[in-house]
């Protein structure tokens, strides 16, 4: 029941990992499964929560990072946190998930794209992996406006 049963479960390399909703169960074995962080795009007050997740992951000694993404309104602001949160991550193992890996998806393809040269169409085809974006408009317009953006560091 490790970490690779969560919805969505993607491994990107060895020291990343995604997925949707994790369990309470699941996030207690992080630390033993080798994980050295954990980012968090689900906003607190989604059902699929888990509560006390931060108490529960920190209690692990593990770092644990809070940007709860608005399903509905995704910002550059969010991504811009995001991106600043991986960009100091080093060599941690981490842990990003949301409820369904759509958010994480996203904002990981984009980030790759900017900062580890992944190419459009890998990070395009990673996020088709999970979901479709143009299912959600304000995703697709979201997606293509950062990913088009030179001054997003593109």
């Amino acid at each position: 029941m490790g970490i690779e049963g969560a919805v969505n479960y993607r491994k990107i390399s060895e020291r990343v990992a995604t997925s949707g909703s994790v369990s309470e169960d699941r996030l207690r074995q992080l630390r033993r499964e080798g994980f050295d962080a954990v980012v968090n795009l689900l906003p607190d007050s989604s059902e699929v929560a888990v509560p006390k997740e931060r108490e529960i992951v920190e209690g692990q000694g593990l770092e644990y990072h809070y940007i709860p993404v608005d399903f509905g309104n995704p910002t550059e602001a969010d991504f811009s946190l995001f991106r600043r949160v991986m960009g100091n991550a080093g060599d941690k193992k981490i842990l990003i998930h949301c409820a369904a890996n759509y958010r994480v998806s996203a904002f990981y393809s984009l980030y790759a794209m900017k900062d580890l040269d992944w190419s459009w169409e890998g990070a395009r085809r990673h996020i088709a992996s999970i979901w479709d974006p143009a299912d959600y408009p304000v995703w697709k317009r979201f997606i293509d406006k950062v990913s088009q953006d030179p001054r997003r560091g593109g």
